[in-house]
């Protein structure tokens, strides 16, 4: 495609989260990133990676206030889109955290509260993933395997969007996407080897 510059990814710089934990995985794997809120910036990388913690409706007016929100949708049409933990959670139609909020409506299905039965909240740690549908991103990983959680609401879609889930008190979708976009409930910089292949796997959807 005209005008790419396929040795970047765009990591969104919209005031949410640790982006430096997610660049410095790339850097590890040997790919360049660039953290960035510039549009032309945006419109010119090859993939881009929407991370964030905190609470949904927060960051949604930020990247409504950034002017970011219409640009991530169309270019979520055109090219690899990854969300990461309130990034992925961002993917879908709305969340329920604290008042209803719209989110960017890329994948169906909205946000809600973890029911833990008993457990702790947020759920914080590591869990296995439990595969349902197959996915690019999941290549070279073995269901079982386990990655990092921080997170107090989870994605409720239907199993069609969902390729690999965890159980914490119920059902939490772990990896989701639809077409090109892909969701991580978990921290793929945060959970060690089997982290990297994902986000390397990622990476490798650029080329094709």
């Amino acid at each position: 495609m005209k005008g790419l510059n396929f040795n970047l990814i765009s990591i969104i710089d919209y005031g949410v989260g640790n982006l430096l934990s997610v660049k410095k995985a790339l850097e590890f794997l040997n790919i360049q990133s660039i953290l960035t809120k510039d549009i032309k910036e945006i419109e010119k990388s090859s993939a881009i990676i929407l991370p964030g913690v905190g609470a949904f409706p927060s960051a949604m007016k930020s990247l409504n206030n950034k002017g970011l929100t219409n640009i991530l949708i169309e270019q979520a049409r055109q090219k690899p889109f990854l969300g990461i933990c309130l990034g992925m959670q961002l993917l879908f139609q709305k969340s329920c955290e604290f008042s209803e909020c719209d989110g960017l409506g890329l994948i169906d299905g909205e946000i809600v509260k973890i029911n833990a039965n008993g457990l702790k909240i947020p759920h914080m740690g590591w869990n296995d993933l439990k595969f349902i549908n197959q996915s690019p991103l999941l290549n070279g990983i073995n269901e079982g395997d386990f990655v990092y959680f921080v997170h107090s609401y989870r994605a409720e879609t239907k199993d069609e969007n969902i390729n690999a889930y965890t159980v914490y008190g119920e059902k939490i979708p772990a990896l989701v996407s639809k077409g090109n976009v892909f969701g991580a409930q978990f921290h793929p910089e945060k959970s060690s080897s089997v982290g990297l292949k994902i986000l390397k796997n990622f990476v490798e959807l650029i080329k094709q």
